[in-house]
């Protein structure tokens, strides 16, 4: 039975590879299955969509010179949304490395994966203790932080902090003082683009980071401002 498998196959072969189109194809064929096996060692985003594509293209040459519709309508859908999917990484890449260049921690970059809201003045976005399920950026109007009576003006990303908090629980209320366009991106898609993108990962700690240093110098500007006063009295 295997010596019968195995003489058909080197039939199959010969004849596949007795013409140049048919030369051209199993070399596509075989260029194109050994991307997808690298493709399962690869642990980054963009390699492997990279790889992908370079699958896609080889079968669909395989599929378009040895005739097989199935395997050309196949890859050719998925090629298209892998190239998309590429430029689409590659341009957040872009984004984050020129945000690092020139220390833009306002999170700008993520704009493109964000979904607006508008928000009339007086609305709470979250409340202090709720679950922490968005992350969000404000594009319009201004911000107030109840509990310390601070006003956070346009352009800036804000309630990251709760996305790595152990209870995941907000720590401050956020209210619009006056009416807002509110941009926000949802845990699942913002892990998603954690954890695929590596230079994404290294601004957002990068970013959080700046934010927990900025609320302990405002803590200590605080208790520095009290300490007169409690000294008079």
């Amino acid at each position: 039975m295997a010596l019968a498998l195995w003489d058909t196959a080197i039939v199959t072969l010969t004849a596949s590879i007795a013409t140049p189109a048919g030369i051209v194809a199993v070399c596509s064929a075989a260029v194109a299955g050994a991307l997808v096996v690298v493709s399962s060692f690869v642990k980054t985003m963009i390699p492997l969509r990279c790889l992908a594509v370079g699958g896609n293209l080889g079968f669909l040459v395989y599929g378009a010179l040895h005739p097989s519709l199935i395997m050309m309508l196949l890859h050719g859908a998925l090629l298209p949304i892998n190239i998309w999917r590429t430029a689409e990484m590659v341009r957040l890449t872009r984004r984050v490395t020129a945000a690092a260049a020139e220390n833009d921690l306002s999170g700008v970059w993520l704009r493109p994966y964000m979904r607006s809201r508008r928000m009339k003045a007086g609305r709470v976005l979250f409340r202090k203790g709720d679950a922490a399920t968005h992350l969000y950026f404000l594009a319009s109007g201004r911000i107030e932080f109840v509990e310390i009576g601070e006003m956070m003006e346009e352009g800036r990303l804000f309630g990251e902090i709760a996305f790595f908090a152990p209870d995941k629980r907000r720590t401050l209320t956020a209210r619009c003082a006056t009416d807002c366009t509110v941009l926000r991106i949802d845990e699942t898609t913002f892990k998603q683009l954690y954890f695929q993108n590596p230079a994404f990962g290294f601004q957002v700690v990068n970013l959080v980071t700046s934010r927990l240093i900025a609320d302990r110098q405002r803590l200590e500007s605080v208790v520095e401002a009290s300490r007169p006063a409690s000294l008079g009295s």
